[in-house]
């Protein structure tokens, strides 16, 4: 019998020697360090940030995939959060630079960009979708209290690594705020992973616009470039993130992950320590539902849509983000005892809130700050027409779909009210953002 306990000893928990970046990955220059990255070319090192690299906690994102299971989807969707960690860091750099940040403030925003997503547990998001907390709270975790703490109290206070983070200060917009040096890396990088053309932004421009007074904010002379990754999200967001094939494989992996979590073969507080194949070993290897699950995904036999509701059909789409995981789950077994489907087989999923919060981003116009909203109207078109794409789903196992023809969500679910008229608003707002 396969001995779980012993597995995460041996695999997780011990062992904190040091990895070596390996001599070929490095190139030296003029006495810096460089790394060769398929996004931005060249991007250079200080010997302190190959030493953090150099930590277990930070050459485990080399195993941990950027977009978790959508390379189900799209093959060449492999890059990992280690990679894109180091694109957060170059960005936030060149950003740094261009506000004229002292050498002080500079390498801390550096670091800080590096490890941004350090705690972040197997499949990134993926598993973050069944936590009761968020993975910055499991970064912070881990630069309070691991082995790379010690390094990281040479150098810099881990409050204010925390601080911004977490989006506080006047430098943690540059790291985590509206249309920050994280959401242009992972645009890039996804988009060209994937080979999706959506995600490709002019980075350099929003850059070169950014100013630092108090806040961060960008000039108008920026908005367009701006307006370009926004939109660029907007049409990722289907295509991407969520495509409704990646959104089936997800729920069943969050409902497997579920499980485990359940049954307390690992725990939440626990789950940055594993990457991706350590949580692939361990339920191809525990009995019963979890392997089953895991042989589906791993075989990319996955649920079905038996029935989908586009949320823009709703008068008030935004109340169907409403509904909890409780009520989920309670209309699942509902479903489960009126048509005799096992209620672990069916899955209710409703599609991430269109955020979009780089509309926020702060605009100067006449030595006054506006949101993006205010200033462009495709910004604002394309506010309302976020709930263009969302819809509701419910999945099964195809050979149970035909049993579901007829089945009604709204006699499960406290769904809005559905507008007969919103088609012409919405092709309005189409129309605009074309």
């Amino acid at each position: 019998m396969f001995n779980i306990s012993l597995y995460i000893k041996k695999n997780i928990f011990s062992n904190i020697k040091f990895y070596k970046l390996a001599e070929s990955e490095l190139k030296m220059s003029n006495g810096k360090k460089f790394i060769r990255d398929s996004v931005y070319g060249d991007i250079s090192l200080n010997e302190f940030e190959v030493k953090i690299m150099d930590h277990k906690e930070f050459q485990r994102l080399r195993r941990v995939k950027q977009l978790g299971l959508i390379n189900l989807i799209y093959p060449g969707a492999n890059h990992s959060r280690f990679e894109h960690s180091l694109g957060t860091m170059h960005l936030g750099s060149k950003l740094s630079d261009e506000l004229e940040l002292n050498q002080d403030d500079k390498e801390l925003v550096r670091i800080s960009a590096l490890l941004h997503d350090i705690g972040h547990g197997p499949y990134s998001h993926v598993s973050e979708g069944v936590l009761s907390f968020p993975h910055e709270q499991l970064t912070e975790q881990v630069i309070k209290d691991s082995s790379i703490t010690p390094l990281l109290e040479e150098k810099f206070d881990l409050k204010e690594i925390i601080k911004i983070i977490h989006g506080g200060g006047y430098l943690g917009p540059i790291i985590s705020g509206e249309l920050d040096v994280d959401r242009m890396d992972y645009l890039l990088r996804d988009s060209h992973y994937t080979g999706v053309a959506y995600g490709i932004i002019d980075y350099e421009r929003i850059i070169s616009n950014y100013r630092l007074d108090k806040s961060l904010y960008l000039d108008i002379k920026g908005v367009q470039a701006a307006e370009g990754a926004l939109v660029s999200r907007y049409f990722m967001y289907p295509s991407v993130y969520q495509h409704h094939t990646t959104r089936i494989a997800n729920s069943m992996f969050r409902r497997m992950l579920t499980k485990l979590i359940e049954d307390e073969t690992i725990f939440e507080k626990e789950i940055h320590k594993y990457d991706d194949a350590d949580i692939n070993v361990l339920c191809r290897n525990t009995e019963g539902y979890v392997s089953d699950i895991m042989e589906r995904i791993d075989n990319r036999n996955f649920f079905k849509r038996a029935k989908t509701i586009r949320l823009n059909s709703f008068k008030h789409p935004e109340k169907v983000y409403k509904i909890s995981s409780k009520e989920l789950r309670k209309a699942e077994e509902e479903i489960s005892e009126d048509y005799g489907i096992d209620k672990d087989y069916i899955i209710i999923n409703i599609a991430e809130y269109p955020r979009f919060d780089e509309m926020k981003t702060q605009v100067s116009l006449d030595s006054k700050l506006y949101p993006l909203t205010e200033i462009s109207n495709i910004v604002g078109a394309l506010s309302k027409a976020r709930f263009n794409i969302p819809d509701i789903n419910l999945y099964v196992l195809n050979e149970e779909r035909s049993k579901l023809e007829k089945i009604k969500l709204e006699n499960y679910l406290d769904l809005p009210e559905i507008d007969k008229e919103k088609f012409h608003s919405i092709h309005y707002d189409q129309m605009k953002l074309m």
